[in-house]
């Protein structure tokens, strides 16, 4: 299938919000993530106008648990279209330089 266009769009703090846990390290609480809602919709136009979706998350990258399935369950139970998930391959940075970027905040305000 040919897709208009390829849209790669990292997970956590972009389609959803996330809490640390204090009482573990400071580890992420993913099982607890809260959907953007608003978000997820715009997503799904993209989707259904013929873009493909690629959800890219670094969750279990440093630590190595693999986080898929829960994650995928997460996803649909959320109602997110998405073509591919991919978890624990994104090199965890604050920073990510590319020419064609934008920033989540900017992407999802209409205004």
């Amino acid at each position: 299938m040919e897709y208009k266009k390829i849209y790669v769009i990292d997970l956590d703090h972009t389609l959803c919000h996330v809490e640390l846990k204090p009482e573990e390290n400071n580890r992420w609480d993913y099982q607890n993530a809260k959907p953007y809602l608003e978000r997820i919709e715009k997503i799904n136009r993209l989707y259904e106008e013929g873009n493909q979706i690629v959800i890219d998350t670094a969750r279990g990258s440093t630590s190595g648990k693999d986080w898929y399935k829960k994650t995928k369950n997460q996803l649909d139970s959320w109602g997110l279209k998405y073509h591919v998930l991919r978890t624990g391959t994104k090199f965890p940075a604050d920073y990510y330089i590319d020419d064609k970027a934008i920033n989540s905040e900017e992407f999802f305000n209409d205004k």
